[in-house]
């Protein structure tokens, strides 16, 4: 009984300590990217030297980085909520709703678009920085907001998949959600392109047509296997967890 007991204690004690951590990450990753958010929209004005990223129309809003800050800031401020009033067990009695917005959110929006844009900017930024982020900027983009944006986005949506479970939407669900976005984003590009008559990315105007197709298809493409990898990733770190579930549903 002594064993038992003592067994049980360790047990809370983990837990407890674990559940600060998880309180700890959402806190600080809400505040975070709510300030990026904020102080890009405030205070970050381009130069009328970036002239390929200068147009008004759309303003921030125009951006990827820029909507999916705002993701990343929704997501941690609905898990820091879901920890005070909602639920974190692996298989709860009545999933709250807010739960089920934030398990959605993270598979379907944060995970998939938070690595698309750290992959695609660093990518494009080793092999040319011109075509994401031109140097020009940097007078006005200070570097610790171009790590929260397109850095730290990736490193907290990692270590989130670690701290915090949660339950996969049927795949149709969340590939049409994802999907419904990354088309609307596309759609938004063109009106931008209509109007302004500039590409919202400097990568966009040495492109061909056919190449430009390509790059959004391969985009598209490129993001739902994201959310593939970030299911399958899911499974690997929750196997035990998962497995638990799925008995207690039988």
């Amino acid at each position: 009984m002594a064993k038992s007991k003592g067994t049980s204690v360790a047990e809370t004690a983990y837990h407890g300590i674990y559940g600060t951590l998880r309180v700890l990450v959402h806190l600080t990753a809400a505040v975070q990217f709510s300030y990026a958010v904020y102080y890009d929209y405030k205070y970050v004005h381009f130069p009328q030297s970036a002239n390929i990223m200068h147009n008004p129309f759309g303003g921030k809003f125009k951006y990827l980085t820029f909507l999916d800050a705002i993701i990343q800031a929704l997501y941690y401020t609905i898990s820091l909520v879901n920890d005070f009033v909602g639920s974190n067990e692996v298989m709860p009695k009545k999933t709250p709703l807010i739960r089920k917005i934030k398990d959605y959110m993270m598979t379907t929006f944060a995970f998939p678009i938070a690595l698309n844009v750290g992959i695609t900017f660093w990518g494009l930024y080793a092999v040319d920085r011109e075509l994401v982020f031109p140097r020009v900027l940097d007078a006005v983009f200070p570097s610790w907001l171009n790590h929260i944006m397109h850095t730290n986005i990736v490193v907290f949506i990692v270590l989130e998949m670690f701290i915090s479970f949660r339950s996969y939407p049927s795949r149709f669900k969340g590939l049409a959600g994802l999907s419904a976005f990354m088309l609307a984003y596309l759609v938004w590009l063109h009106v931008i392109k209509h109007y302004s008559g500039v590409w919202v990315y400097p990568v966009l105007e040495v492109l061909q047509l056919p190449q430009r197709i390509v790059f959004f298809i391969g985009s598209l493409v490129f993001t739902l296997g994201l959310y593939m990898f970030g299911e399958v990733l899911n499974n690997l770190v929750w196997s035990k967890e998962l497995k638990m579930a799925q008995r207690k549903h039988k």
